[in-house]
């Protein structure tokens, strides 16, 4: 069982940067497909962005290409998510999750996941 810590986040005015990590609990991390995802209130889990295990490859969703970026520190069991140019849309509760099923987009085919960091972006 891999638990995933997320932090990171925090009240940002728009236009600005944050910096997500989150640290997974086991060195199986480097064998794990890794994801991003996002909840606003009243509102689904969104995808945001997924890397492949070896950092070989990341997709992202449409509205944040270009202005994130996910990456990891296997060595670290770290998985990242850089975010400039934030807007206010961007608000929601961040989530990292892991899958054994390579690098997917819906959140049902994630196997673990963490508690989630909130971002507030202000206009």
């Amino acid at each position: 069982q891999m638990q995933l810590v997320e932090s990171g986040g925090g009240l940002v005015q728009a236009g600005g940067s944050l910096r997500l990590s989150c640290a997974a609990s086991h060195s199986t991390f480097s064998t794990y497909a890794m994801g991003w995802f996002r909840q606003a209130p009243g509102k689904e889990r969104e995808f945001v962005a997924t890397i492949t295990w070896n950092g070989g490859a990341s997709y992202y969703a449409t509205f944040v290409k270009g202005r994130f970026t996910v990456s990891r520190d296997n060595a670290e069991n770290t998985l990242y998510l850089q975010m400039n140019g934030l807007k206010p849309e961007d608000t929601a509760v961040y989530y990292c999750a892991a899958t054994v099923r390579g690098s997917v987009t819906r959140a049902a085919e994630y196997d673990y996941w963490g508690q989630g960091t909130q971002v507030t972006v202000s206009s």
